[in-house]
């Protein structure tokens, strides 16, 4: 099974900010890290792999400045197998949609993926629509906002509170899952 979990860098919320002249985050200036999201979405991929077994790989996708490679050596630190970091100037500061595509076209360049997986949201924009997009883009199905994930073969199956309800949604594999912070605590990387 090939994982593919995306990851994304963000300021650190605790760090003094500064803005571009376009009033965007200055992402190059200041200190950042792998979103806490997303490591959620690297623990149920790791988990994922640990009941599998060995020909299961996870490999971290991150699009971001030269800073951004922290978020994926955080990933890989964690256990990922593989990590790729996409930088390219003309997407510097780009919205979901241009993100979604990015990510999209990175993926089907690196291969077919079984599981893609996000954080719901990132800890930065927190919009949760990058990994709907990214389904759309792909052509897969999506399981989003998964508080619980089990897999058996290429079926995924989920939990997912609501406010008023808690549903269990499942699907065949290949698919885009979102996974939110009820899944777990992620753990602590490893070098």
């Amino acid at each position: 099974m090939n994982i593919v979990v995306c990851v994304k860098y963000v300021p650190d919320a605790t760090a003094d900010r500064q803005f571009e002249s376009d009033n965007t985050v200055d992402r190059v200036g200041v200190d950042g890290l792998l979103s806490e999201l997303d490591e959620y979405a690297v623990e149920q991929a790791l988990q994922i792999k640990e009941k599998a077994g060995d020909d299961t790989e996870v490999t971290a996708l991150c699009i971001g400045p030269e800073k951004a490679v922290d978020a994926v050596r955080k990933a890989l630190q964690m256990g990922a197998d593989k990590g790729i970091h996409v930088i390219d100037d003309a997407i510097a500061g780009s919205d979901a949609i241009a993100t979604s595509l990015v990510l999209a076209k990175a993926i089907e360049k690196v291969g077919p993926a079984d599981l893609i997986m996000c954080g719901m949201a990132s800890t930065d924009a927190g919009m949760s629509v990058v990994p709907a997009m990214l389904a759309e883009r792909l052509g897969l199905p999506q399981v989003t906002f998964a508080s619980v994930v089990e897999t058996q073969g290429d079926q995924v199956r989920a939990k997912r509170d609501g406010d008023t309800a808690t549903e269990v949604i499942g699907g065949t594999m290949p698919l885009v899952l979102s996974v939110t912070d009820q899944t777990g605590e992620a753990r602590y990387p490893s070098f």
